[in-house]
This record gives structure tokens, C-alpha cells and sequence, in this order.
């Protein structure tokens, strides 16, 4: 439960610098976390991401103030880091759904979004398919590109197509979805599509040869369409199953395994594999 301690230290962190120029390096140092298993966990635990959270507390702060105060707009604006009358009014009139100069009106309707507070509920009665399992260093053959913890979310679908649109997937099956979480102080992780190779397999144009360490792993069965159920194995994951288990996970590697077959069949099958020691 210590990374459920730290990721309400970091809300703390954010509340208390709400004001500031916070980036999501920053406040994952603070917690002594890499920027990428943050926005993570954070993102699964609360359907949002933490630039989201960080702009909806805000707005919600700058709709208090504007109905409490004489203070003007653009002094609002500049305060809670919009630097242009024009693009605070855009963002207040999408979040409140009137724009800045009508929330003085009395009477006027604001949303509020209230601080989080991150708790687990342990429950019973939910079955998750699981198995631990020892594999020595093995070797990947695949294509590799870079993320930053921004642009993934619409990057990797988009490396995901690319991959089977210009033939990739013909030289090396995209079996595997292979993601290098990102070591303290590095802004961009590693993301990488192919399969298991031999050491003395050839490296076709560009591809590369990954070595994956070893690791005790928990596999993860996933059964059913793509992409909902793996993504809902992986929310699982960190709100039931690593809550309750005598294993932490070793932020390093973390592998997804596709297997052949209708994708969106409520029979398929995929797996989550990600590294983990006992506590």
C-alpha cells in the first residue's frame, strides 16, 4: 500500500504548488518515482490524467474567486496560468459552461471539482486469472520507438497501425508490446512491437535486439475484446490484485502478449506480464 502513500503525497504536492509551473517530473521526483509509472497508476486509479486533474482544480479555484472577488478577469486568468484572457475564457466556458465575465453575475451556476483523495477499497469475490512465473534473460527482436508520458496515449496506437500498414509485421510478428517504463530523471521511455528471437538471430532493417531480464513475473489473462479488456486487466491490477498480494512490482519492463486471432472476439486472449518481487 506505500504507492497509494505516495500518490496522495503527490496530490498533496500538487495542491500545494497548484499556483506553479508543476510539470509531472516534478511532482513524480517528489515522490521519488519515475514520471511514467506516476501517470500510470495515476491515470488508472482515476480515469484521468494528471494534467486533466491539474487544470480541472483550476478552473475550479478560478470560478471560486471570480464569484467571491471584485479581482478581474485577466488578473484570474494570469494567476491560474493562462496567459491571455482568450485562452482562459476558452478553457472556463468548456469546464464551467459560461464564460468567465458571466460567473460574476449573481446567481451565476459554477462546477466545482473537489481535491482527490486516493483510497483503496479491498474487496472479495472478483476472480483474476494469475500465475507467477521464472524466466531467465531471453531476447527480443523487435522495432522500438520513444514516448514522453504526453504523447503515448495517441503515439503507440498509432506505432500499433503503422507497424501492420507498412509491412513490419510481415518481417517480425507483433507479438509482444514491450514498454521500458522511463528511470528517474528521463523524460522519454522506450516502447517497442515485435517477438521472442534466438541470440543469433538476424536483425532485419530497422529493428533491434532487446534483452529482457530476469525476473519472476505475474502473468495476467486477459479473455475478451480489445482494447477494453486488457485495459480494464491492467486498472485490476493495481486496485485489487497489488493491494492485496505479497508481490510488489519492479518498475522496469512491463510486456503485453497478443495471440493470433479475432481481436474483438469475446474469446480473445491476451496477457499482461510485469516483473515483480516479494515484499
Amino acid at each position: 500500500m506505500e504507492w497509494i502513500k505516495s500518490l496522495n503525497n503527490a496530490i498533496d504536492y500538487i495542491e500545494e504548488n497548484l499556483l506553479s509551473d508543476l510539470s509531472c517530473q516534478d511532482i513524480a521526483e517528489h515522490i521519488y518515482s519515475s514520471s511514467f509509472h506516476f501517470q500510470r497508476v495515476f491515470s488508472l486509479l482515476t480515469g484521468m490524467t494528471v494534467g486533466e486533474y491539474i487544470r480541472n482544480r483550476r478552473l475550479s479555484l478560478a470560478g471560486q474567486e471570480l464569484i467571491m472577488s471584485n479581482t478581474k478577469v485577466i488578473n484570474v486568468a494570469l494567476k491560474y496560468g493562462y496567459n491571455t484572457p482568450e485562452s482562459f475564457t476558452k478553457a472556463f466556458s468548456r469546464f464551467h459552461g459560461i464564460t468567465p465575465n458571466s460567473a460574476k453575475k449573481e446567481g451565476s451556476n459554477l462546477k466545482s471539482f473537489n481535491r482527490l483523495l486516493i483510497k483503496i477499497e479491498l474487496k472479495g469475490g472478483n476472480i483474476m486469472d494469475y500465475k507467477i512465473v521464472k524466466r531467465q534473460e531471453y531476447t527480443i527482436l523487435a522495432k522500438t520507438r520513444y514516448f514522453t508520458a504526453e504523447n503515448s496515449a495517441e503515439g503507440i496506437p498509432k506505432f500499433w497501425s503503422e507497424y501492420y500498414e507498412d509491412g513490419s509485421s510481415e518481417i517480425v510478428c507483433g507479438m509482444l508490446g514491450i514498454c521500458e517504463q522511463e528511470k528517474t530523471g528521463c523524460k522519454e521511455f522506450r516502447y517497442s512491437i515485435g517477438c521472442e528471437c534466438s541470440n543469433d538471430a538476424e536483425i532485419p532493417a530497422d529493428f533491434e535486439k532487446l534483452t529482457i531480464p530476469a525476473y519472476t513475473w505475474a502473468v495476467f489473462k486477459c479473455v475478451g475484446p480489445m482494447p477494453h479488456t486488457i485495459q480494464n486487466t491492467w486498472k485490476r491490477v493495481y486496485s485489487e490484485w497489488l493491494p492485496q498480494s505479497e508481490y510488489e512490482l519492479i518498475p522496469d519492463y512491463d510486456i503485453e502478449l497478443y495471440t493470433d486471432g479475432n481481436n474483438q472476439s469475446k474469446d480473445y486472449v491476451s496477457e499482461i506480464w510485469i516483473p515483480v518481487k516479494k515484499k
